[in-house]
C-alpha cells in the first residue's frame, strides 16, 4: 500500500472532531469468520439453504435450518477474537476520535474489542427474546441450549429468536445511523462493499469527507471520497495507528 495513502489517512483523522465507521463482513474475515458473500461465504459454498436459514418466514415455520446454521456459529464464535482493525477502531473511540460505529455484522467483535458506541444493524447473537411471551435472554442462555442440539423453547413452549435481523424485518438502528452519518466530519467505510440496503445508502447523507478502506474495490457513487484504500484491512489500519501514533 502506497505511503501516501497511510499519511493521507493520519492527516484526515487528526483534522477531524466527528468521527464515524461503518463496518460489513470484510474486517472481521481475517478472524475465522468467511464473509457470506466471499469465495467460502454462506450465500457462495451453499453449505447452508440462505434462504431458508435468514427468512423470518421460513424461521416461523420451521426453524431447523437457522439453528442448524447457529450451532455452527456459536461453536466457532467461542475461538474467535477481535482483528487488530477491531481493536484500532475501539483504540480511536478511546481517544475521543470515533464517535460512534455502525456494523452491519452479527459478531460481537466490536463489543469484544471494546468499542462502547456500536450501532448493530443488523443485530447480534448477544440478546434473544421468546417470540410467545417475549421474555429475554442472554447469549449465554442461548449458547447452553444451541449447543446441546436443541431447538432453543422458553417456558412458555415458544420459539426464543437471537436479536438479529432476518430477511422480511426492519433493520435496527436505522435512524440514529442516519443522524451520525448527517453529522459525520469523517465517514470510514470499511470491510463492505455497499450493496446491503439500507447501510449501503447511509454515505450518501455524510457531508464530510469520506475513506474506503476494503480488500476489493468499492462502487460507491459519491462526491465526497477522500481516499479510497484497496489493501489489506489490517496491515493498512496497524500503520496507521503506529505512524500516527495513537496507540
Amino acid at each position: 500500500m502506497p505511503d501516501n495513502a497511510i499519511s493521507r489517512c493520519i492527516e484526515l483523522i487528526q483534522q477531524s472532531k466527528n468521527i464515524v465507521v461503518l463496518t460489513g463482513a470484510g474486517i472481521s474475515t481475517s478472524a475465522g469468520i468467511p464473509d457470506f458473500r466471499g469465495p467460502q461465504g454462506l450465500y457462495t459454498s451453499r453449505l447452508y439453504d440462505a434462504e431458508k436459514v435468514f427468512d423470518i418466514a421460513y424461521f416461523l415455520k420451521d426453524p431447523k435450518p437457522f439453528y442448524e446454521f447457529a450451532f455452527d456459529f456459536i461453536a466457532l464464535e467461542s475461538t474467535i477474537k477481535p482483528t487488530p482493525t477491531h481493536h484500532a477502531l475501539a483504540r480511536l473511540e478511546g481517544n475521543g476520535k470515533i464517535k460512534a460505529i455502525i456494523t452491519q455484522n452479527i459478531d460481537g467483535l466490536h463489543q469484544k474489542a471494546g468499542s462502547q458506541k456500536v450501532l448493530d444493524m443488523h443485530g447480534s447473537f448477544l440478546s434473544s427474546h421468546c417470540l410467545r411471551c417475549r421474555k429475554a435472554y442472554d447469549y449465554r442462555e442461548l449458547k447452553l441450549m444451541v449447543l446441546q442440539h436443541v431447538i432453543p423453547h422458553c417456558s412458555c413452549r415458544g420459539i426464543i429468536k437471537p436479536d438479529i435481523v432476518f430477511f422480511g424485518e426492519d433493520v435496527k438502528y436505522y435512524h440514529q445511523a442516519l443522524e451520525l452519518a448527517e453529522k459525520a466530519d469523517l465517514f470510514f467505510v470499511i470491510g463492505t462493499s455497499c450493496v446491503v440496503y439500507p447501510a449501503a445508502s447511509l454515505p450518501q447523507f455524510v457531508p464530510g469527507k469520506i475513506v474506503i478502506v476494503n480488500n476489493t474495490k468499492v462502487d460507491l457513487k459519491v462526491y465526497n471520497i477522500a481516499l479510497e484504500v484497496e489493501s489489506d484491512i489490517d496491515q493498512f489500519f496497524t500503520k496507521v495507528m503506529q505512524e500516527g501514533k495513537f496507540i
